[in-house]
């Protein structure tokens, strides 16, 4: 175990993730969307969405150190950036439209709940990211991933 948690790949993925995080939370707080501190938690160690994406910011992370340290030609690398090319697929693609489509379902339960027809609890909505966000990041990761590796 000591191992993982000492391997500085790791420690520069866990870095970009929490830093993404990070800044999710302070937008989350200045935009007022975070109303308790168990908000607060959840959105600086779990919530999904939002800016910048952490999905992304970590698997690029690991791509550029993977880059670095083996080489752009190693297997290792491609098989990183290959899973680089789903992670930002899926953040834009399947989780984003699973979230548009979380927004109507919510919509139509509302209404149906307003007319008396059905109790409805809504779902959540945000599961995939804009492109700017997945944009951002990529580069929060990239330019993390080259600290690590470079130091």
């Amino acid at each position: 175990m000591a191992e993982i948690i000492l391997n500085p790949v790791f420690q520069a993925c866990l870095f970009s993730w929490f830093t993404a995080q990070f800044i999710k939370t302070v937008i989350g707080l200045f935009s007022g969307k975070l109303h308790s501190l168990k908000a607060l938690a959840e959105s600086l160690i779990w919530r999904t969405g939002g800016f910048p994406s952490s999905h992304t910011a970590l698997v690029t992370t690991l791509t550029t150190c993977i880059g670095f340290r083996s080489g752009v030609s190693s297997d290792t690398f491609m098989l990183s950036f290959c899973f680089l090319m789903v992670t930002i697929r899926d953040a834009l693609g399947v989780r984003r439209a699973s979230g548009l489509q979380a927004r109507k379902l919510n919509e139509l339960g509302n209404e149906l709940s307003d007319k008396k027809m059905i109790e409805y609890k809504p779902i959540k909505e945000i599961l995939g990211h804009r492109p700017m966000e997945v944009i951002f990041g990529a580069i929060l990761g990239f330019f993390i991933g080259l600290g690590f590796a470079v130091l």
